[in-house]
């Protein structure tokens, strides 16, 4: 069981880099293999999503020595031969009445992916080729979908699983997004604060020849030496302009807080 080291993990599907001959297209999945029973076994997990959002789910066991086995999925096969042919080679054949119903392969391609091709008969005896690329999970989930073998069918633990991870995947996106607007809101807070602050900090360092009152409307120049000036005339008052000063720069307002905001 050595050679099978290099299975031996969560496979997660690329849809694009698939091509489908026969039954369900699969949108997103997951191939899971793993080692039980002291190594003596192989555990394959098939979760995956259809493009009509339909769920399926299948799970089965081999023994790859190259024996022939009883099968416990009869709609699928009666019998099922494994046998890891080298280290970057594991096949799998299902067997009805004494023939290959399905025969799937598994090999590691020279950048890691794992491509996972089905060779069986449709209906009517006409061959069909379905070919996988999956690339390795980083870390293995605690649930497993993918495309796995096109007889099975749709389970309702499958169906299960795939409403509660579609829930699961509504509620997280609603929260994140409550707080990316949160975050969004805070982040025009701080930048209006930033704003009223650096006003602030020009109106009290500009010529203020009167008290402010809070909650009046006044109006800041600048003079021609660059320094500012507060004051009671508004640029209509002027006749449009700036009157004696260089240039208008904003009209403002004192707040309670004694910061100052444009208007």
């Amino acid at each position: 069981m050595v050679q099978a080291y290099n299975f031996l993990a969560s496979w997660q599907l690329f849809p694009e880099k698939c091509a489908f001959e026969y039954q369900i297209v699969p949108k997103s999945g997951n191939y899971k293999i793993e080692s039980i029973h002291s190594g003596h076994l192989l555990s394959f997990s098939h979760n995956w999503v259809s493009i009509e959002n339909e769920a399926f789910y299948a799970q089965y066991q081999v023994n790859p020595n190259g024996e022939i086995f009883d099968f416990e999925n009869k709609e699928l096969a009666e019998h099922v031969s494994a046998e890891i042919n080298n280290a970057s080679c594991l096949t799998v054949q299902f067997l009805k009445s004494g023939t290959t119903s399905l025969k799937v392969t598994h090999e590691i391609l020279a950048n890691g992916f794992l491509k996972v091709t089905h060779q069986g008969n449709k209906e009517n005896g006409e061959p069909f080729t379905n070919t996988e690329v999956y690339h390795k999970q980083l870390s293995v989930l605690p649930y497993a979908s993918s495309a796995g073998s096109v007889a099975i069918r749709p389970t309702k633990e499958g169906v299960i699983k795939h409403k509660a991870l579609s829930a699961m995947e509504d509620q997280t996106n609603m929260q994140l997004n409550q707080i990316k607007e949160q975050i969004e809101l805070l982040a025009r807070q701080a930048q209006e604060i930033r704003k009223r602050k650096e006003l602030s900090l020009m109106i009290y360092e500009a010529k203020i020849t009167f008290k402010p009152q809070i909650g009046q409307v006044y109006h800041v120049y600048e003079k021609t030496d660059g320094s500012h000036v507060l004051s009671l005339v508004a640029p209509s008052e002027w006749g449009g302009g700036s009157g004696p000063f260089a240039g208008f720069i904003a009209t403002v307002k004192l707040l309670a807080d004694h910061t100052w905001v444009e208007v």
